[in-house]
């Protein structure tokens, strides 16, 4: 969704789900049946590569899985509350599958429902999808269930840190990287890039930490409110959405910044606590799904603020991300692709040139290299193209 660094890599679309029970359904990675648990029951978080304290129990594997703990939530990379209707339609889901003769299935792209009870649910939640009036609440209870299935599906099979299938878990290979204090990311994620293994905005918390690289889910209620209160504490001349939107003024790094500086007198960027954080938003989902993302933040930029929300351009380049993942022009890269951009650029701004940033932003595009070759290896292990399908022919040199 963002102008493409030309170094940056392609990431091949991978998706898998859970593995207690395999039925394999596609190409893709087999699917698992979920088991019920009672209730009251207590679970450990699932197993991650880089927390070993939070694997199931064989008691958890051998007679039923429990709701969603708070932890295991946080694992997955957040420091925000679990989401109260996430909550309650994980609940709804493992109760209907108590009562029911049927199991919950995961598999194929997406590792989306499957069988006799994705039948049922879907009746269910579109009949309930149907009764909401609201706009706002439809979108509330898309994301939720969104997120809901992707948790359950993806339980005990992905690593929590990396959203790769623990035979593949890359944690080991990623080096961390402190961003420099000034800086804030704010991954505006739709809710099916939620858990993709091929998503790079995870990336950033991975190299950065959860404090610099916050994860704001679109259509939580919880999330959006967290990051909309951090830009208010900002202020919105400290706000800027990283999105090519030929509908509202765009200005480079490099114009932004000449700007900030000489309405400031008194920036000193040098000093420890110095000035506020700079807030960048990058939108983390398809290029149909940013259209939606973008307009839903510009709202509410309109009714705080009553104007756009700033826009930044980055530097344009035929990337390597469209050898393996399909793009909808040559000019535009991954999530993380973006913010090495803007890294870049904001260390050629004289006054930070003395931060590292460059630094960093190589330790994220180190982190995108960890990520193609473990995708690159599993596809080829597992017997897939690792080439895409040619989109482009007459605007390449």
């Amino acid at each position: 969704m963002f102008t493409s660094v030309p170094s940056f890599r392609a990431l091949t679309i991978l998706k898998c789900s859970n593995h207690h029970t395999f039925i394999r359904t596609s190409m893709a990675a087999p699917p698992q049946t979920i088991a019920t648990p009672p209730p009251t029951m207590a679970a450990p978080p699932p197993t991650t590569a880089m927390d070993a304290s939070s694997s199931p129990s064989m008691e958890d594997h051998n007679h039923g899985r429990s709701y969603i703990s708070l932890r295991e939530w946080q694992n997955w990379g957040t420091d925000s509350p679990f989401p109260t209707q996430v909550a309650e339609i994980v609940e709804e889901m493992i109760a209907s599958e108590t009562q029911s003769d049927t199991q919950m299935k995961f598999g194929g792209l997406g590792g989306k429902l499957k069988g006799d009870f994705k039948t049922q649910e879907d009746k269910k939640h579109r009949a309930k999808y149907k009764a909401l009036d609201d706009s706002e609440q439809k979108l509330h209870f898309f994301s939720a269930r969104q997120i809901a299935c992707r948790l359950l599906g993806s339980r005990g099979y992905l690593c929590q840190k990396c959203w790769l299938p623990l035979e593949d878990c890359m944690c080991s290979r990623v080096v961390p990287c402190n961003l420099w204090h000034r800086i804030r990311f704010w991954l505006y994620m739709h809710p099916k890039d939620f858990l993709r293994q091929n998503n790079t905005g995870k990336l950033l918390w991975q190299v950065f930490g959860i404090n610099a690289a916050k994860l704001c889910l679109f259509g939580i209620a919880e999330h959006e409110e967290i990051m909309w209160k951090a830009f208010m504490d900002s202020g919105r001349n400290n706000v800027w959405c990283l999105y090519p939107n030929k509908n509202t003024p765009i200005k480079s790094v490099e114009e932004i910044f000449a700007e900030y500086i000489s309405n400031n007198l008194h920036f000193e960027p040098n000093q420890i606590n110095a000035g506020e954080t700079f807030n960048f938003i990058l939108l983390d989902g398809t290029w149909s799904n940013s259209a939606a993302m973008f307009r839903r933040l510009k709202e509410r930029a309109d009714l705080l603020w009553g104007d756009d929300l700033p826009c930044i351009s980055l530097a344009t380049g035929a990337s390597a991300m469209h050898k393996l993942r399909p793009q909808p022009s040559w000019d535009r890269t991954c999530t993380a692709g973006a913010a090495v951009a803007l890294l870049d650029e904001l260390h050629f701004v004289s006054q930070f040139n003395s931060f590292g940033l460059d630094k960093q932003a190589e330790a994220v595009e180190n982190s995108v290299d960890v990520l193609l070759t473990s995708l690159t290896g599993r596809r080829l292990r597992m017997g897939r193209s690792i080439t895409r399908r040619q989109r482009h022919h007459s605007d390449i040199c």
